[in-house]
């Protein structure tokens, strides 16, 4: 693994869930740009084909297309073994992928709640729990943790979802206990909204109480924190970054 002296990811191999929109899409198009190979997870083969073929071209660097629906654990196995067999040994995680909706906890389906938790706290521990073997053989390797301000604060309608986050940030914590001295990596970014596709069944804008999509982070905003982190000294790790809208 190597790292450019202009803090440049040449060299590294990167694995971004739900990389087809959003978060995901930003964060791989910032970490192509700064020279790294990407691998991109997500359902949807069609926009990741059409993402891996515009990084290629943009940035002359390897990217490739692993479709995958992240809340099957061993589908999710298969991806990472199979960024590992294409790209070389993965560099860098980033748990980006989730999913989102709003109901009081009464009006909850349990299978949502179930699906909330599959999608949002048990991909993330599948991914992390694939790579992390060999990251801690070489002694080396990152994995960021895509939070929220819904993983230490309460909202009314965020029962599935506040449960998933907090869960994340809680997986985070003890991944940073567990890996202090290793050389291996943990970072946990924690946004406030961001204006995504995730918003659209919402409406925010029509809302009470509810942040204007125009006055939300934008998905730029959070791939530049990852980045940030990603291209610290090897020796010092980001812990937490909280990102607001100023």
């Amino acid at each position: 693994m190597t790292r450019g002296a202009d803090g440049s990811l040449a060299g590294r191999s990167a694995l971004v869930t739900g990389a087809s929109r959003g978060i995901g899409l930003a964060t791989a198009r910032a970490l192509a740009a700064a020279g790294a190979r990407v691998a991109l997870v997500a359902r949807s083969a069609e926009r990741l084909a059409a993402l891996a073929r515009e990084l290629r071209e943009a940035h002359g660097v390897d990217a490739v297309a692993l479709p995958c629906d992240v809340r099957d654990v061993a589908a999710a196995a298969r991806a990472a073994a199979d960024a590992a067999a294409r790209l070389g040994a993965v560099d860098v995680l980033v748990n980006n992928a989730g999913v989102f909706s709003l109901a009081p906890v009464e009006g909850t389906d349990p299978a949502e709640f179930a699906r909330t938790l599959e999608a949002n706290l048990v991909a993330p521990f599948a991914f992390a729990r694939a790579v992390l073997p060999a990251m801690r053989a070489r002694g080396a390797g990152h994995l960021v943790t895509v939070g929220s301000v819904a993983d230490r604060a309460a909202f009314p309608e965020n029962g599935a979802y506040a449960a998933s986050k907090f869960g994340l940030r809680g997986l985070h914590e003890v991944l940073r206990a567990e890996l202090r001295g290793s050389g291996v990596r943990a970072t946990l970014v924690s946004p406030g909204p961001v204006d995504t596709e995730m918003w659209d069944p919402v409406d925010p804008d029509a809302r009470a109480g509810f942040t204007p999509r125009a006055m939300m982070l934008r998905p730029e905003h959070v791939a530049d924190a990852i980045l940030y982190a990603l291209t610290c000294p090897a020796e010092v790790n980001v812990d937490e970054l909280r990102l607001t809208r100023n």
